[in-house]
């Protein structure tokens, strides 16, 4: 009915049925079977039609100017959905871990918003997995395997985990040659991470240590300052520590052995037509991890 309504509101703009099919390239019959049509549904006469003109009547002369605002309304606001779907502008709202947006993708979101200066960033940042359609978010970076198939994903990168300590920590207390050994250290667990995944990279040996804390955060930077500091063993991402342990001040604990690794993904909700502002930042963040070596198997060497 509304496409119905749209047509006669445009003949009685042209002034003629003949005008208004010729403007909208349809056929004069398929016009006039239209308006009638409509006319059935609302039960009166719109227009008074001979072969040699027409008139809008008084019934349909009402309809029109309260009709006519309306069609403008929603002509404007498709334009504006258009405009909001299919530009590169707008809000676009981001969770994301703590230590991954401070770290391998702290430059990501300056380059983004240089490329795109009508975008406005948020970005929410935390630790915990906040419910991605409950924050109202367009867009998250997790950690791990993602479970909700009601999700789209795409891969980022893998992220390698290693246990490091200072120098001066283990001329002290001495370096340990197996995993069992690391319960007599002083270790420094970041949460979530309170269970060291390890595996021999020869025997392929697994071991998990429930890791008793000497100090414990709920963020690795800090975990990993307090390393540098002498406190002992720490269990982190080798891109929160690979240039202390290119110039020594960090030290690889157990190098036979791999600690864990986690695979970053972006995650968004599935719907059909994704926003082009999302989709831009989703194909920068693609972008970018692939530049990243961190991101793509390379070590602190």
């Amino acid at each position: 009915m509304l496409d119905d309504l749209a047509l006669f509101v445009a003949v009685v703009e042209a002034g003629s049925l003949s005008a208004a099919a010729q403007k909208m390239s349809l056929p004069a019959a398929t016009l006039t079977r239209r308006l009638q049509k409509l006319e059935q549904q609302l039960g009166c006469r719109l227009l008074s039609r001979s072969a040699r003109r027409m008139q809008v009547t008084s019934e349909g002369r009402q309809y029109y100017e309260q009709c006519r605002p309306l069609l403008q309304a929603l002509q404007q606001a498709t334009q504006a959905l258009d405009i909001t779907q299919h530009s590169v502008a707008g809000l676009i709202r981001v969770l994301a871990p703590i230590t991954l947006a401070n770290g391998l993708f702290k430059n990501c979101w300056a380059s983004f918003m240089q490329k795109f200066p009508e975008v406005q960033l948020e970005l929410k940042l935390s630790n915990l997995q906040e419910d991605l359609l409950d924050s109202g978010a367009d867009l998250a970076i997790r950690a791990g395997v993602q479970q909700d198939s009601s999700f789209n994903q795409r891969r980022l990168g893998e992220v390698h985990w290693v246990m490091v300590a200072a120098s001066e920590y283990l001329k002290q207390y001495g370096q340990p040659q197996k995993p069992e050994e690391l319960s007599n250290h002083h270790l420094i667990v970041a949460e979530p991470m309170v269970r060291w995944h390890l595996r021999h990279k020869k025997s392929d040996e697994a071991f998990v240590l429930q890791a008793q804390a000497k100090f414990r955060v709920n963020e690795l930077f800090l975990a990993v300052h307090m390393a540098k500091e002498g406190v002992g063993i720490t269990y982190c991402p080798v891109s929160l520590c690979c240039d202390e342990l290119i110039t020594g001040e960090l030290q690889e604990v157990l190098p036979s052995w791999q600690a864990d690794s986690r695979t970053i993904y972006a995650v968004w909700p599935q719907q059909r037509y994704l926003p082009a502002r999302v989709r831009a930042l989703l194909e920068h963040l693609l972008a970018f991890a692939a530049s990243e070596p961190l991101l793509n198997g390379s070590d602190a060497t």
